[in-house]
């Protein structure tokens, strides 16, 4: 009895003790709770510390009542603090949110952090249990270790708010915590002890904390008995213990994805957690069979096994798992079939095989599960018919299904009507298939549909109008497919969608204005197709716009004047279209946040006034054939951040200010070629110092080399007016690595000995240095090349013998030393040095000897010069051996200079002179085509050998001004492919071949002053040619006036000296006196020439040797 009333009378006591504080306790339910004093001033101390710039926390002010400030919970009886709720709200990322609109979320969401420092005032909240900081930025600051003494606490979320430094230990006092979440970037703990100081944590989430060092990870979580939840994900654990010091089994869900263990396998006791639902091993690097062991934790609903090493096929106990919501089992390496008893996954709302190596057919019972939202099959081997998986999955899944993806899966056949049934589907993806024929009108039925992408397949036909049925589309994506007609009229309010692609497919027609209603679209690509017409002025309404692509197509006309008010525009390409006009500042007035403008290959000419400043700031600017000249673009000076410029063949006609020289350094890529700028180049270091593609060819620049930068890749001087040396451009810091792969100085004034300082520029590969005045021999450091392909030196005064040190160049393709004065033997290495060789140039020097027949061995030889020289004895038998030459297919081999930037430049490698038909050529787009043979002008003899007839694909052969004897090979005619054929000024004898007559592309033909004899063959191609070509032989037929029927034929004397058949009297004395000179004069002259065959040789060489002297007189 005398307890019951002790009992009464403290609970009395307590009643009166509430009352003093709260005297309207037992007052109606108008009652509101106003929070403590105390705790007031201690979360306005906590605020001033705080940074807050959209003032978030305006409500936090004054006397009001904290317990209805933002973010602040407070107890409903005794208003303390109990909780803070003071997170930021990231941006979630998904299929749906293109990258535009996650970048304005973002900056949102930047914008919204709190940050600066965290008060020690917290500590006056005595009964805060709740405190959530996650997703702000307090700029790499250590996590307050005076938060270990906020015992109170039960729930504290520093998730993703930029802590950085090890976790302070004191957390390990906080006993009464169940939930902590330190997951975030920058953070570190190197022992985990301090956990054990947390009995009552139930979730605990540090992913992407470094716990390197924290071997202990397994021993102290195992101890926590309470722990339901443990989430280590990307912690760079480097080893899963075997087995646990402690006791796991209430665990409900375990993530320790993307920790690539050195584990090979996953350890059991993994497999022994009875109450396990959820498990994420995936990005881990196990290996093997998928364990199976995982068969006995049938409660499991997730599982994520991605990104490892599996490569068994799927177990069929998997198939089992009644229970299973997700299955992830993407990007291993899983073999065989999709077993039928997939439809046992009754329970199934997700599963994802994409990227392994799966086959046969996608299983018809995979449409028996009625609850699956989302199938991704991507990157498999099906091979099947895509009519045939929509049809298996037309059940009761075409209602439910929201996500589909089939991407790269090896799918035929065509699209049919039943794709219309998923009428819930979000998301379909067909992308990189075989799919073709045209896209089904039943596409407009996917009235849900927000993410279509059919891309790189083979789609046909026409696009129907009413695609546009499709309210709800975001993003779509049709390029790389063959579908023709116009682009349909858009109709309707389509006011979602974002990105919008239709290159690359074979749209023509015009552009409708109805394009302009996408208020909310932010790419537009209509790239590579055949659309004609104007642009649509209604284009400029399109406010969201950030990339607009409409090159490569057939634009006509001017650009809108509108244009210039899409102020959100970013990229711009309207490049090789048939755009035409004046370009003025009004279409760029409102582009503040232009950074890229493509438009070369139109007819634009752009007119602002001299001193104009643009509104914007470029990064890259390509107007590559615009009118912008004659005097040079000063605005170009204003843009600050321009790190790619094309401006060639603008019709500049100016000296390239001093201004734009000084900011050259921001110039990644610069093309001024095909201009007439003139002056010289400021010899500064500084001037393109960080260049990594420089082309000034083509223009008027005079003056000593720029010095350029180490890290520069591409460089083109040629065609200018550069005179001096170029040691200081090659010998500049001697021992530091250059990158240079391209190097032309072809065709300037350029002079004195070639440097020996090759040995840093070991990623040469092109070398042109042609056309100017160099002297001396080629250098010994040239050795150091060993990536060269192209060495180009012709037309100098380079002398001395083809120097050894040249094979070390193994990887070269083309070497052209042409009108050189180098001498010497030909060196037999070459054919087993340069086994690539494809274009060998020695022409017009003075090289003597046999011709080696090591030659022979370059099998993929194309263009083969060595006339013009003083090389003798026979013609190799080998030649049969120029694989690339006896084929009549042309090389697929690549004769450019690649090198990698954001557009994937490409550059003219190789042009070539060749003699070809009578006539020199310059060859260069389709040199890798030609295939020639010239050996005339030197002393060769012997017999032509038949074996050449075997280069069924030679186009050129030209053995002329030599001393070969015999007959023209008789089976010439299987070389089918021959265009040009000279034979002339040998000593051939006997009739031409028969077999030429079926040469049917011959087209330049000259046999003359040889020996030949007989009848002309008759043929189309052969009676075409002048009679010019056949002179100086002893042959009748056409084209020549003899034509083999009077032969023996005896000239009637019976009006000898009284009269001709006219009755005219004959002077004879006038007649035989100019004969009789005529004889005379013409033996004394041309007697010793034709009776001396080695006279009339040196003759004609002579002749020949002159007139290239005077043709290169006249080039200058």
């Amino acid at each position: 009895m005398d307890g019951s009333l002790g009992s009464i009378r403290l609970l009395f006591l307590g009643l009166l003790i509430i009352a003093s504080i709260h005297p309207n306790f037992f007052c109606s339910g108008d009652y509101e709770v106003h929070c403590i004093e105390s705790e007031r001033h201690a979360l306005l101390k906590f605020k001033q510390h705080l940074k807050d710039p959209l003032n978030r926390l305006a409500s936090w002010a004054g006397d009001g009542d904290c317990c209805q400030w933002a973010g602040v919970v407070c107890h409903n009886v005794t208003a303390h603090v109990h909780e803070l709720h003071l997170r930021s709200f990231p941006p979630s990322r998904d299929f749906l949110t293109n990258e535009y609109q996650h970048e304005v979320q973002y900056e949102a969401y930047m914008q919204s952090m709190f940050g600066g420092k965290i008060n020690p005032s917290l500590l006056d909240l005595k009964h805060l249990n709740y405190l959530d900081l996650s997703n702000n930025d307090f700029s790499g600051t250590q996590i307050p270790k005076f938060l270990g003494s906020m015992g109170s606490l039960r729930y504290l979320n520093l998730s993703n708010a930029r802590f950085e430094g090890v976790i302070p230990h004191q957390l390990g006092n906080l006993s009464n915590l169940c939930y902590l979440d330190l997951q975030g970037y920058g953070l570190y703990a190197n022992n985990l002890q301090w956990l054990s100081g947390l009995p009552s944590l139930q979730h605990l989430d540090m992913s992407h904390v470094n716990l390197r060092k924290a071997s202990d990870w397994l021993q102290v979580t195992s101890k926590l008995m309470s722990l339901l939840e443990l989430r280590l994900s990307d912690c760079e654990l480097h080893f899963i213990p075997s087995t646990p010091n402690g006791n796991l089994s209430f665990l409900v869900s375990l993530d320790l994805s993307g920790n690539l263990f050195e584990n090979t396998f996953i350890p059991l006791w993994i497999f022994s957690l009875p109450n396990l639902v959820s498990f994420d091993l995936s990005n881990n690097g196990f290996q093997g069979p998928i364990p199976d062991e995982l068969q006995n934790m049938t409660s499991l609903k997730h599982i994520y096994l991605s990104e490892n090493h599996f490569n068994h096929p799927i177990p069929i106990w998997l198939y089992s798992f009644s229970h299973l919501k997700f299955l992830d089992l993407h990007s291993n390496n899983l073999q065989g079939t999709i077993s039928s008893a997939i439809e046992n996954l009754t329970s199934a709302i997700s599963i994802d095989f994409s990227y392994n190596e799966l086959g046969g057919k996608v299983p018809r019972s995979l449409g028996n599960l009625c609850n699956l939202r989302e199938i991704k099959l991507s990157s498999n081997k099906w091979s099947q018919e895509i009519s045939e998986i929509l049809e298996s999955l037309s059940g009761c899944l075409s209602e439910k299904l929201e996500i589909l993806e089939l991407t790269e899966a090896q799918l035929l056949g065509h699209l049919t009507g039943e794709l219309g049934m998923f009428k819930n589907l979000v998301k379909l993806n067909f992308v990189y298939n075989s799919i073709s024929g045209p896209i089904p009108m039943s596409l407009g039925n996917l009235s849900s549909l927000k993410f279509l992408d059919l891309s790189n397949n083979q789609f046909s036909g026409t696009l129907h109008q009413n695609f546009w049925q499709l309210k709800n589309l975001v993003r779509v994506t049709f390029s790389k497919n063959s579908i023709s007609g116009p682009i349909p009229v858009p109709s309707g309010n389509l006011s979602s969608l974002a990105f919008l692609d239709f290159s690359h497919n074979q749209f023509n027609g015009t552009l409708h204005q109805n394009f302009g209603q996408f208020k909310n679209l932010v790419r537009l690509s209509i790239w590579n197709n055949s659309v004609s017409g104007p642009i649509p002025a209604s284009l400029g309404n399109l406010s969201s716009l950030r990339i607009l692509d409409l090159a490569n197509n057939q634009f006509k006309g001017s650009l809108p004047q509108n244009f210039g008010q899409l102020s959100k525009l970013e990229n711009v390409l309207i490049e090789s279209n048939m755009l035409e006009g004046v370009v003025s500042e009004v279409h760029f007035s409102n582009l503040t946040r232009l950074t890229e403008f493509f438009a070369f290959g139109n007819r634009l000419t752009l007119k602002v006034s001299h001193d104009w400043i643009p509104p914007f700031q470029l990064e890259k600017l390509n107007l590559q054939s615009w009118n912008l000249g004659p005097k040079f673009p000063q605005w170009l000076c204003s843009q600050r951040y321009l790190s790619h410029l094309d401006i060639s063949n603008t019709g500049v006609l100016d000296v390239v200010p001093l201004s734009f020289w000084d900011s050259s350094s921001q110039f990644e890529y610069l093309n001024l070629a095909n201009n007439l700028f003139h002056g010289e180049i400021p010899n500064c270091p500084m001037i393109l110092s960080t260049s990594l593609v420089i082309d000034l060819s083509s223009n008027h620049f005079n003056g000593p080399l720029p010095c350029i930068s180490s890290n520069a890749i591409v460089l083109d001087l040629s065609n200018n007016s550069f005179s001096g040396s170029i040691s200081h451009l090659l010998c500049f810091k001697v021992n530091e690595s250059k990158q240079l792969g391209f190097l032309n100085l072809e065709k300037n004034h350029l002079s004195g000995k070639i440097p020996d300082c090759w040995t840093e520029w070991k990623k040469l590969e092109f070398l042109n240095l042609g056309n100017n005045n160099f002297t001396s021999s080629i250098p010994e450091s040239i050795r150091s090349l060993t990536l060269l392909k192209s060495l180009r030196l012709h037309n100098n005064k380079l002398s001395g013998k083809l120097q050894s040190s040249l094979k070390n160049c193994e990887k070269l393709e083309n070497i052209d030393v042409a009108e050189n004065e180098f001498f010497g033997s030909i060196p037999s290495w070459i054919g087993h040095k340069w086994s690539s060789l494809m274009i060998l140039n020695l022409r017009s020097n003075n090289f003597q000897g046999h011709i080696p027949e090591e030659l022979c061995a370059l099998t993929s030889l194309q263009i083969l010069d060595l006339s013009h020289n003083k090389l003798s004895g026979s013609m190799p038998t080998c030649v049969k051996n120029f694989s690339a030459m006896a084929t009549k297919n042309f090389s697929n081999h690549d004769m450019s200079f690649h090198f990698t930037s954001s557009y994937d430049e490409i550059l003219p490698r190789e042009s070539a002179l060749l003699v070809i038909k009578g006539r020199v050529f310059e060859y260069s787009t389709i040199l890798q085509q030609v295939k020639s043979i010239d050996i005339s002008s030197n002393c060769l003899s012997g017999e032509i050998p038949m074996e050449v007839t075997n280069l069924q694909g030679l186009q050129s052969l030209n053995l002329s001004y030599n001393l070969l004897i015999g007959r023209i090979p008789e089976n010439i005619g299987n070389m089918g492919s021959l265009e040009s054929i000279d034979f002339s000024v040998n000593q051939l004898s006997g009739q031409i071949p028969s077999s030429i007559s079926s040469l049917t592309f011959l087209n330049h033909l000259n046999l003359s002053n040889n020996n030949l004899i007989g009848k002309i063959p008759l043929s189309t191609q052969l009676q075409s040619f002048n009679a010019s070509s056949f002179i100086g032989n002893k042959l009748c037929g056409p084209p020549l006036i003899d034509d083999c029927t009077i032969s023996g034929v005896q000239p009637n004397n019976g009006y000898i000296g009284v009269k001709d058949r006219g009755g005219l009297i004959v002077d004879w004395f006038n007649v035989v006196s100019l004969l009789l000179g005529f004889v005379v004069g013409f033996w004394i002259v041309c007697g010793p020439l034709l009776y001396k065959k080695q006279w009339r040789m040196m003759y004609f060489q002579f002749l020949d040797q002159m007139w290239y002297k005077l043709k290169d007189v006249v080039s200058l």
